[in-house]
């Protein structure tokens, strides 16, 4: 098994954490893990892109130039990494703010609502959440404890009351998609 996924959108919207939990779940699943992250030159608000790949085997390279699955939050991360997907693949985009349909026919498209969950949940800051929630769902490239024991590593000790509204918003997106 091999997942190789491109997750983007602004800074501020949580791509880098959701990334980086992805890959220790994968290191607590004891699978092979590679994270990269890219920036753009803004120092707010501007766009933020990670690569995570989460093996059976070996990894390679960090480098990925066509995806098995992207998530888009944003409409410019929706048009930079819609047409890098592989076909057959995963593109899973935020519904709340990208009003247009994806125009490939030959990927999964998933639609998730996220930032109307979140602020279902009571903080809109878990978009990022349900969103990897929805990632879990439709890859199952790591399991749920893995998840869960990555994200208490992740919170810092101030945040781990957070631990139960992250938990929630993972599930509703996994929901979403099963």
């Amino acid at each position: 098994m091999i997942l190789d996924v491109i997750m983007a959108g602004f800074g501020g919207q949580g791509v880098m954490l959701m990334g980086q939990l992805l890959t220790y779940a994968g290191m607590v699943d004891n699978k092979q893990v590679s994270w990269m992250p890219a920036y753009g030159p803004e120092m707010r608000g501007g766009t933020a892109n990670c690569t995570v790949i989460v093996s059976d085997a070996p990894v390679g390279s960090p480098v990925v130039s066509e995806p098995k699955a992207v998530i888009a939050m944003n409409l410019p991360s929706l048009d930079k990494f819609e047409p890098l997907v592989k076909p057959g693949g995963v593109l899973i985009y935020n519904s709340s703010l990208i009003h247009r349909a994806p125009t490939r026919t030959d990927v999964r498209l998933i639609a998730i609502p996220a930032n109307e969950i979140a602020a279902e949940l009571g903080n809109t800051r878990v978009a990022n959440m349900v969103m990897l929630g929805a990632l879990l769902a439709a890859t199952e490239a790591v399991s749920t404890s893995a998840v869960e024991a990555a994200l208490k590593k992740a919170l810092p000790a101030h945040r781990q009351d957070l631990l139960p509204l992250n938990l929630e918003a993972i599930a509703r997106g996994r929901e979403l998609v099963k």
